[in-house]
């Protein structure tokens, strides 16, 4: 008889680690493939809802998915919900509740890409046969419009659970409610500048399950959220190995994503954050696609429920301390003595009306001892003194002229600034780099929280690089992942 019980355990060993290892080729293959499904229609993270219609409306057409208009936004813009499968577990996913946070919203329509297609046959039965996936994409198309995080109203949509002031929060209580979704997706985007505690690796992607009240504890709801996040993260780790964070879990009463985790769904928030060389977040995209859809399988194969909650909380928790830039030990000098400081240099996005949409202006994040701290870019510039940059003799006529300029023996020279006599109205940065003034312009340097970050650095007395509106030139290489310079109107 024992003999017999440990053939059969031994048996279950042996199919359990069979799916798992199915699992994980299902996902590898889902990366590998991910750019046939990859809706090419959207590149960039700055678009409204007018680019996300006529994909809408193909869904309409297919007998696959149904498509339904649940609510309108301050605006009168539509609120659709789409859904498909035939099961009895109920999946709901809704994103850009914050009109700023694109990145989930993308990576939904190439999950309708996939379930369009006709790869995968098997695992997709699997969750089309068990679930109902029901996904509610631009919550805030008032907010996608401006790019910007509030609704029309200029209130926070995830702070109004509990008022319902704004119709798109009250459509989101609405449709959790008549759904009574089994599990639930709050889809965001955190800040580039969140990183993996305690490491340099940026947080790529962070978790949250939810807590439902102050005291945090864990029922029966909340523990799958954690094991389902446990089970998403090691699927992860593979493709953002040590870039993925555990979103801090204080209650916030208001919020709708503790709420509908008190209200009975568990709950999985997905922040997406930074990753190197990435601003338009689409390897960010392919890695929401990725760990979406290993969720999704997990649920219908049950597979989650055999992840500890002990692999939540192994994830490390978020912090904030990433720059886009930092210099370690700047020889800086200040009322006639010298001072060794580091700088944690940050390019905030500034919306324009340019072809971009965009331009970025540079700042001085921080400064003092920041030895604990990690930049994208990082490098030790110790024993560089902080110069003045020049503005450049000779006024240019038109930005056309300045075009032509050789910018590698200007700045060899010192010069950082250009004053140009007929500048476009609407133009706020340019390229190229230098700084672009119309009048005369004082250009010493006075380092502070806030200040635009425009020096040379010097050493052995030769001009070595030039920081210019936070972003770091070798002289000897000028034009190398070069932003953009700031025109002074």
């Amino acid at each position: 008889m024992k003999r017999y019980l440990r053939a059969i355990f031994f048996f279950c060993l042996l199919f359990t680690a069979a799916e798992v290892a199915s699992a994980q080729d299902f996902y590898q293959e889902l990366f590998e493939k991910y750019d046939t499904y990859k809706e090419e229609s959207i590149t960039k993270r700055r678009f409204s809802y007018e680019k996300i219609s006529p994909l809408i409306e193909n869904l309409k057409e297919d007998s696959f998915f149904e498509v339904q208009k649940v609510g309108n936004s301050i605006k009168g813009t539509p609120l659709n919900l789409i859904s498909f499968g035939e099961g009895d577990v109920d999946v709901f996913l809704w994103s850009q509740m914050h009109g700023d946070e694109s990145t989930a919203t993308m990576a939904g329509f190439d999950i309708f890409n996939f379930f369009k297609s006709n790869d995968f046959k098997k695992e997709k039965k699997e969750m089309l046969s068990k679930l109902r996936i029901h996904f509610l994409p631009m919550l805030n198309p008032d907010g996608a419009e401006r790019f910007t995080r509030r609704n029309a109203l200029g209130i926070d949509i995830n702070r109004d659970a509990l008022r319902l002031q704004s119709p798109e929060a009250k459509t989101l209580k609405r449709v959790r409610d008549s759904l009574e979704a089994d599990f639930g997706f709050n889809l965001h985007d955190q800040s580039t500048y969140y990183n993996a505690a305690r490491t340099p690796k940026p947080a790529t992607i962070s978790y949250l399950a939810p807590a439902y009240n102050y005291e945090k504890e864990v029922n029966e709801v909340r523990g799958n959220a954690m094991k389902l996040i446990g089970y998403m993260n090691n699927i992860l780790q593979k493709y953002a190995p040590g870039q993925v964070g555990r979103y801090n879990d204080d209650f916030e009463p208001r919020a709708f994503g503790d709420n509908i985790q008190k209200w009975g769904t568990s709950v999985v928030l997905i922040e997406s954050g930074g990753y190197p060389n990435d601003p338009e977040k689409q390897f960010i995209r392919k890695l929401n696609f990725v760990t979406i859809l290993s969720a999704i399988h997990a649920i219908a194969t049950e597979e989650f429920k055999n992840t500890s909650k002990d692999e939540y909380w192994k994830i490390p928790e978020n912090d904030r301390k990433l720059f886009d830039l930092k210099l370690v030990g700047v020889q800086y000098e200040l009322l006639g003595d010298t001072y060794t400081v580091d700088l944690g240099l940050n390019n905030y996005e500034i919306s324009s009306n340019t072809e971009s949409g965009i331009y970025t202006k540079g700042s001085v994040a921080d400064m003092g001892d920041l030895s604990t701290y990690y930049g994208y870019k990082e490098m030790d510039v110790s024993g560089y003194k902080v110069v003045p940059g020049k503005v450049y003799p000779s006024v240019i006529k038109s930005i056309g002229a300045l075009r032509e300029m050789d910018f590698a023996s200007l700045l060899k020279k010192g010069y950082a600034y250009v004053q140009v006599e007929n500048i476009p109205q609407d133009k706020n940065a340019m390229q190229i780099p230098m700084h672009v003034i119309t009048d005369k312009k004082n250009t010493d340097v006075n380092l502070y929280v806030g200040a635009n970050p425009t020096f040379f650095l010097k050493k052995n007395d030769a001009l070595k690089y030039l920081v210019i509106n936070g972003y770091l030139v070798d002289l000897q290489a000028p034009d190398k992942n070069f932003g953009n310079a700031l025109i002074y109107n």
